[in-house]
């Protein structure tokens, strides 16, 4: 008798627990993990029937989505006050990798700057490449990796580049320690000189001479530069690559930044490249990779600054960058500049130039945002000013 009972009572508890289940099932997507964990234990140790569980949880979402902004909420503004305020604390400074001192890394206020403006090339451009399987846990593996990645030219190869007047021909002397260590040969290199067809190319003991068609002393200093900026093997754009061991895995961190072609070097983890330079991320990932790189980059630049800002006013900012499907900046060339509002991007900058094609054009404004109701002397469209109040007076003799 006993046993039946208790059958009994564990099947009632098994059929409420999975009607919880179902019913907090709908709101798996639209609620956080830790609200509908919270949900089940609640509900599991009420005596309620479906129907009031159904209440229940409807309640409990309607109050969630809610809490999540106030109406009228000024979205935009706190953001900018957010970021804005600490962003005038920051420290202008460049970090340099320790013992390296050609690769380092803008921080700071200058690289928050580069990031709102949508800066194409950032000013110190930078690429963390991990590798796969069979490269990450050996140093000479590693170092064949970076040795494909990392671009090598003449000049970094040459002793040094002489005219020689007599005979009218360069003479590079290559060091062959350098030459040697980065796996390239004399014979490589004047191969590649001769596919620069600037004139005949000889090898003489551990010299290269070329001798040009040309004698005119313009073309003779561009024919030099051109030598010297020959790449002989790696990736344009990549000018430094640096192993380091992070953990139990061998790390390149490189100093420029060619994201489309390191994906195709064979011996990395295509998973795992980044780079710094938002741009290139867009063009080769989409924008999605895009937006998620500039709230990374922007939110690394604050915590590193020791400044507390909500991630969330980060996020509305990379949104606003990105919602075209193009990165913008934010600025007169990017998003204040344009805005539907003739008196908001007149306010903002060159503001005679604004009004005077908006005249031209026979533009209107709805005052529908913030900084033209200012300008206009109207209470702005936010917090009580969202909501319109219409009286209805009772008639006389009613």
């Amino acid at each position: 008798m006993v046993d039946k009972k208790a059958n009994t009572k564990a099947e009632k508890e098994d059929q409420k627990l999975t009607l919880i289940n179902k019913l907090l099932s709908e709101y798996l997507d639209k609620l956080p993990e830790s609200l509908i964990t919270e949900l089940k234990e609640k509900l599991y140790k009420l005596e309620l029937n479906e129907e009031q569980m159904r209440k229940v949880v409807e309640e409990v979402n309607r109050a969630y989505i809610r809490a999540l902004v106030e109406p009228g909420e000024a979205a935009g503004t706190v953001a900018a006050q957010s970021v804005g305020e600490p962003g005038t604390q920051m420290t202008l400074r460049t970090f340099h990798y320790a013992g390296v001192r050609e690769l380092n890394v803008t921080l700071g206020l200058p690289r928050l700057i580069e990031i709102v403006d949508a800066r194409r090339t950032p000013s110190t451009p930078t690429m963390t490449i991990r590798l796969d399987e069979d490269h990450k846990y050996s140093l000479e593996k590693a170092k064949e990796v970076a040795s494909r990645i990392e671009r090598i030219a003449v000049e970094n190869i040459a002793k040094s580049i002489e005219y020689d007047m007599v005979n009218s021909s360069f003479i590079i002397e290559i060091d062959e320690e350098i030459a040697q260590d980065k796996g390239i040969e004399l014979e490589y290199v004047a191969r590649a000189l001769e596919r620069l067809k600037v004139g005949t190319v000889e090898i003489e003991g551990n010299n290269i001479i070329i001798t040009p068609t040309t004698t005119s002393p313009d073309k003779i200093k561009r024919l030099r530069e051109r030598i010297l900026d020959l790449r002989l093997k790696g990736i344009k754009g990549i000018k430094r690559v640096l192993v380091q061991k992070e953990g139990d895995e061998y790390v390149l961190h490189t100093d420029g930044s060619n994201l489309s072609a390191v994906l195709q070097v064979k011996g990395i983890d295509p998973h795992k490249v980044y780079t710094n330079n938002i741009s290139e991320i867009a063009e080769v990932l989409g924008i999605e990779a895009a937006r998620s790189a500039i709230i990374k980059e922007a939110f690394q630049v604050l915590d590193q600054q020791g400044l507390d800002v909500d991630m969330r006013h980060v996020i509305l900012i990379a949104d606003l960058m990105t919602c075209t499907g193009k990165i913008r900046q934010i600025g007169r060339h990017g998003v204040s500049g344009e805005k539907s509002s003739v008196l908001a991007r007149a306010a903002f900058e060159v503001t005679v130039k604004h009004l005077l094609d908006a005249a031209s054009h026979g533009e209107e404004d709805a005052l529908e945002g913030v900084t033209e109701n200012v300008i206009v002397g109207q209470s702005i469209p936010l917090g009580t000013g969202v909501v319109e109040l219409f009286m209805r007076f009772p008639k006389e003799g009613a």
